[in-house]
């Protein structure tokens, strides 16, 4: 493996790496102005502060965060697709979105600031990964409804880069390009970057014939052991990166070249930790739920969101030199999410499909394995008496008309089993859903 020099680079030092102090009175002042907007113009949210009997006059520092009501996913479902706008919809100039619970798409509305914002910190991360005005970016996040590519494209070209919008998918054509225009950083989930490091292994391509040097790899969970993989197939700094659609996209953190958490764009974005049951926040050190309070957002700003997402903060000072206080590695949910191929799906959502279709019964199992490192999600479907004893033809035609439906809820394709009444194990207690074969 190339032994590359650290390159300790930092995009905006001034805020990147002011003191606690300074950053503290920059979050109070940001949070003041937001829960301001938040409550004269969401109804949803103005109604929880009053049922609490908080105004915004009573936030004066971010230690009075916590007298405020939370937002969780359910809210965006519910108050789907504008409720919970604090902008005109004429000042909205991009929606992004992801699934939701119930198949209904969960979006989030970004003004021309919101763009900006997210711009720039995600020019932060690409920067914290080595990156600059003379590399070659290939991204291949996929673009659409989902921030991934539109973020990491929008970073790259802030920094002055030439980007190369690969999108995700035709592995032959990314390696091409890759090779033949020299790409020198690669954007895209941690599982696709390993299958693009093995293919080109299978091409007969050694990791010297590229100019790669590092990446952004993020959407999904993955382990250490992974990144240790991924860098030895690609010969690159691998580097993490986290975002969620709700708060603004990737770049919410991100790692640096020393590779010990991922530090929090504090003075955009409040991070907690709080404990999932009794909703007490949590001290540094301490593993609890992740809560996002955005205090830059104006399009659609989120004040103590939940994530679900399960890990802990460190505020001691990195080497790097950021101030900003880093974020472990996710450990887990409070819920039971899947995360496949960057996609979220919902044990709920195949529930949803499957729940008064004739020939099947409720009882289902979700297998997730990763094979060449692609995530595969197969659907176990138990059918009724009447059926399994049914033609091959109609059970099959069953079996189609179900994935077809699963795709449309989930976007996503699943391979689909049909399997005979009574197989599916059954359980006393929460039904076990979800057998996750991936080593992550």
């Amino acid at each position: 493996m190339r032994v590359r020099p650290k390159e300790n680079k930092i995009f905006n030092p001034r805020m990147e790496c002011m003191s606690r102090d300074e950053l503290r009175e920059l979050q109070s002042k940001r949070l003041r102005e937001t829960v301001k907007l938040e409550y004269e113009n969401v109804p949803l949210y103005r109604g929880r502060m009053d049922a609490r009997g908080v105004k915004p006059e009573d936030i004066k520092t971010v230690d009075d965060l916590r007298f405020l009501p939370f937002i969780e996913k359910t809210d965006l479902r519910d108050e789907f697709p504008f409720g919970l706008l604090a902008a005109p919809k004429s000042e909205i100039i991009r929606i992004h979105g992801s699934s939701g619970t119930s198949g209904k798409p969960i979006v989030s509305g970004y003004t021309q600031n919101d763009v900006d914002v997210w711009t720039e910190v995600v020019a932060r991360a690409l920067t914290a990964a080595g990156g600059g005005k003379d590399d070659i970016i290939q991204v291949a996040y996929g673009y659409g409804l989902f921030t991934g590519g539109l973020g990491a494209h929008q970073g790259a070209t802030k920094i002055g880069a030439m980007v190369l919008p690969m999108s995700s998918g035709n592995t032959q054509r990314q390696i091409l390009m890759m090779k033949e225009l020299g790409v020198t950083m690669l954007c895209c989930t941690p599982s696709y970057a390993t299958f693009l490091g093995e293919s080109i292994r299978e091409m007969g391509i050694s990791p010297e014939e590229l100019n790669l040097k590092s990446g952004c790899f993020g959407a999904e969970p993955w382990s250490e052991e992974m990144r240790v993989n991924l860098e030895e197939l690609l010969g690159i700094d691998a580097c993490d990166i986290y975002g969620l659609t709700e708060i603004c996209g990737p770049g919410v953190a991100f790692e640096c070249l020393e590779k010990q958490g991922m530090h929090v764009n504090e003075d955009n974005f409040i991070i907690e930790i709080i404990d999932p049951v009794t909703e007490e926040p949590l001290p540094y050190g301490q593993s609890g739920e992740l809560v996002f309070t955005t205090i830059t957002k104006t399009g659609m700003p989120m004040l103590r969101y939940r994530t679900r997402d399960i890990c802990r903060l460190n505020d001691a000072p990195c080497e790097c030199g950021r101030t900003h206080v880093r974020m472990d590695r996710i450990t887990g949910r409070t819920d039971d999410m899947l995360v496949i191929s960057g996609v979220n799906v919902f044990p709920s959502q195949i529930e949803s499909v499957l729940v008064g279709l004739d020939g099947v019964s409720p009882h289902y199992m979700l297998i997730v394995d990763r094979v060449k490192s692609k995530d595969k999600l197969e659907v176990q479907v138990e059918l009724t008496e009447e059926m399994f004893s049914d033609t091959v033809a109609e059970i099959e035609k069953l079996r189609d008309d179900i994935k077809e439906k699963i795709k449309s809820v989930v976007g996503i394709n699943t391979k689909v089993h049909l399997v005979p009444p009574k197989s599916i194990p059954r359980s006393e207690g929460k039904a076990k859903r979800i057998t996750d074969n991936r080593k992550i």
